[in-house]
């Protein structure tokens, strides 16, 4: 059995965009992230939000993992998605609550 280690998008996208990567290292993840108005849990709520909203699911997983390791609940991720049924569709909610499922089962309690 293969012991290969799990890519992020990140890495994927290094590849064929290194300059889009380096961007969002440094100018999302490095500045936009770390100003003071707005705390990194705020910041993740809103973001699992639009992800949602706008059915990004390939970038759903990892920021409902960075916004759980912020401080958002999983109750409280319940009720993003519940909330965004009704402004994103049912469809999309489902999808998240369903990505969601999979995140929670990965991280102990």
């Amino acid at each position: 059995m293969s012991t290969q280690p799990v890519s992020t998008a990140g890495d994927v996208v290094r590849g064929v965009a290194p300059k889009l990567i380096d961007l969002s290292e440094k100018v999302l993840f490095g500045d936009v992230w770390e100003r003071p108005a707005l705390p990194k849990r705020d910041r993740s709520f809103i973001t699992v939000a639009a992800l949602i909203a706008m059915y990004r699911t390939d970038q759903l997983p990892g920021h409902l993992e960075r916004a759980l390791n912020n401080g958002v609940t999983r109750e409280e991720t319940g009720e993003i998605i519940t909330h965004l049924a009704f402004y994103a569709g049912c469809p999309a909610a489902m999808t998240a609550g369903t990505i969601a499922r999979r995140i929670f089962d990965g991280r102990k309690p």
